[in-house]
């Protein structure tokens, strides 16, 4: 299904805000602790039960302007309604903490099993984005395949090791810089093995 076009702010919008809500939300309740059915919840686990829902909207929405949603996209979605919502059935954060290291090594796995196959699945996914010849596509998917799995070594460290403030920080802001610096390194891989080059661009 062809994607149907709409503003980038729009799409940038629904796609970061409910994270950058989420660090909001935490801001401004995780000093906080709520009481339900005479239960105590923390404000962390209170802006995680906000977030899964605000996510499903959020994607929903992209869905309906669009007309396309990503297979990332939805795995990311499923895994945030599963350990979310046992985030918050078990008043355990530690289920929503694992959360990011099991999705980059679903992707890190996809794209290494890809690998085993002489085959770069990230070119299905980034064909239309990013115009890279064959050997390019190999190379960045080697590439993310390890950075994916890096992500979700840090990821683990960081919440294993250090604070709940810490780890949110490393969510919303590290994961980020992490994602926007790796493309930025991949500047010399995407001039030297650019299809547009081939088309006199």
């Amino acid at each position: 299904m062809t994607e149907k076009p709409i503003a980038p702010w729009v799409k940038t919008a629904l796609e970061m805000g409910p994270i950058v809500l989420f660090f909001i939300g935490y801001l401004w309740l995780r000093d906080r602790t709520f009481t339900f059915s005479g239960t105590e919840y923390s404000g962390f686990i209170v802006v995680t039960a906000a977030f899964v829902p605000l996510i499903a909207l959020s994607t929903l929405a992209l869905w309906r302007l669009t007309g396309k949603v990503s297979k990332m996209q939805l795995v990311t979605l499923v895994l945030v309604v599963v350990f979310g919502g046992l985030t918050v059935w078990f008043n355990d954060e530690r289920f929503f903490k694992m959360k990011p290291t099991l999705i980059y090594l679903i992707f890190g796995g996809i794209l290494g099993f890809g690998l085993l196959r002489g085959k770069s699945y990230l070119r299905i996914v980034m064909d239309e984005m990013i115009p890279l010849t064959p050997e390019g596509w190999m190379i960045l998917t080697r590439r993310f395949t390890a950075f994916f799995f890096a992500l979700a070594l840090a990821n683990e460290v960081i919440w294993r090791t250090m604070s709940t403030g810490a780890w949110v920080n490393f969510k919303t802001f590290g994961l980020t810089l992490a994602i926007f610096g790796f493309f930025l390194l991949q500047g010399r891989l995407f001039e030297a093995h650019s299809t547009r080059k081939d088309d006199g661009a």
